[in-house]
């Protein structure tokens, strides 16, 4: 597998098999808890960082950051 700039990251055949094998229920509920989690650990992340900040101005970074910026 080759990386290049433009590429995050390569999915390996065992994993893109068994994704294939879920149902599309199953990878949006696998998907929707990737998206929790990604909230979770960025609000932990800031609240570390920022310790004063309220968490309304937390959530709204948590958004920002997810949206890359665009929200």
């Amino acid at each position: 597998m080759r990386l290049d700039m433009g590429q995050i990251e390569v999915l390996d055949e065992i994993s893109a098999q068994s994704l294939r094998a879920k149902t599309p229920l199953e990878r949006l509920f696998i998907a929707d808890s990737m998206l929790r989690l990604a909230r979770l650990l960025i609000a932990a992340s800031l609240r570390s960082q920022h310790p004063g900040w309220e968490e309304i101005a937390i959530q709204a970074e948590v958004v920002k950051r997810l949206s890359n910026g665009t929200h």
